[in-house]
């Protein structure tokens, strides 16, 4: 049955993939295209592209870990360009497959792959996170805001440190409590979990719970939501969510590299090699819109301009937990 198992598996991959008809191609990887966060911010970077250059794009949503090299070889064995892989699980998968592909570009988000026919890039999370966590430090009644990450690899804690580091420039006296949802993969679709670690935090007087979790999100937000606390979304923008719950939303604009791996692969621009997305290049943000403009009052947006600026021009320093795999400020 195992066999018979792998080996329809195996077809189903095949069928999705040969179905499509277009030149790029995007593998999302675990927690699927509307995960309403990271893949989804993918997702709405192929639509972009589709959109405005008439062209589709080929698609697979990876649903296990052996998917994701069988995926990637199966596109560059249809000519799809560029493949591009969503998340740093794909590194491995594109390291072995850009090898035996030279002629095919390949584009990684969130993780550096060290081929010359791949791009890799990875964007300063933890300055987008420091502006979200001024931002809840601002809003914060209780002197105690919240994070809970999904799994725990430094990546996730690059997001925290930021949000500590912000948090503390407006309050030195914040107090950060912090949650991660576990050590495996699923840590990233667990809602569950997500709004149990939500309701520990808000017994302990957090009243601002910044997510990095993935789907696991989606449970802090209800969680907040359930008690008239408030929460912060991360990579899309999920202020929609919970309109009057969700402070802001991290932005981490995923699509943006999705979009322009397929744009300049079209116009024969795209270049391999590592591209660093931060605030200055608008890699990442915070979303303000109409869903929660209500909620950030106007020296709360002052703050947080303030610091954006500082932080491009070198006069604030966010330090990268992956530096060093350490947190000060």
């Amino acid at each position: 049955m195992k066999q018979l198992g792998a080996f329809l598996a195996m077809g189903l991959l095949t069928a999705v993939i040969s179905n499509a008809s277009a030149s790029p191609a995007v593998i999302f990887d675990m927690g699927g295209k509307f995960d309403k966060s990271f893949n989804q911010s993918a997702y709405e970077g192929a639509e972009r592209y589709k959109s405005e250059s008439g062209d589709s794009y080929r698609e697979f949503e990876v649903t296990n870990p052996a998917q994701r090299e069988q995926a990637m070889r199966k596109m560059a064995q249809r000519d799809a360009d560029p493949v591009v892989g969503i998340g740093f699980a794909q590194a491995p998968a594109m390291e072995a497959v850009s090898a035996e592909y030279p002629d095919t570009r390949f584009t990684i988000i969130d993780m550096v792959v060290g081929q010359p026919n791949v791009q890799s890039v990875v964007f300063k999370e933890h300055e987008g996170s420091f502006l979200v966590g001024l931002l809840a430090a601002m809003k914060s009644e209780s002197g105690k805001v919240g994070f809970i990450g999904g799994m725990d690899i430094p990546l996730i804690r690059k997001f925290a440190c930021g949000f500590e580091q912000g948090a503390k420039h407006a309050n030195a006296d914040v107090e950060v409590v912090q949650n991660m949802t576990g050590t495996t993969p699923s840590a990233w679709n667990d809602p569950s979990r997500g709004a149990e670690l939500s309701r520990g935090q808000f017994d302990r007087g957090v009243d601002v719970i910044f997510a990095a979790a993935g789907g696991t999100g989606v449970g802090v937000y209800q969680a907040a939501a359930d008690n008239k606390k408030f929460a912060i979304g991360v990579d899309s923008n999920q202020n929609y969510l919970h309109p009057g719950v969700m402070l802001t939303s991290m932005l981490k604009r995923v699509d943006n590299a999705v979009y322009d791996a397929m744009s300049t692969a079209k116009a024969d621009t795209w270049e391999p090699g590592i591209k660093v997305l931060g605030l200055a290049e608008d890699g990442v943000g915070w979303a303000l819109d109409e869903h929660n403009e209500a909620l950030i009052t106007d020296d709360m947006k002052a703050a947080a301009d303030s610091a954006r600026a500082a932080i491009i021009a070198g006069e604030i320093n966010v330090h990268d937990y992956m530096s060093d795999n350490s947190c000060s400020y």
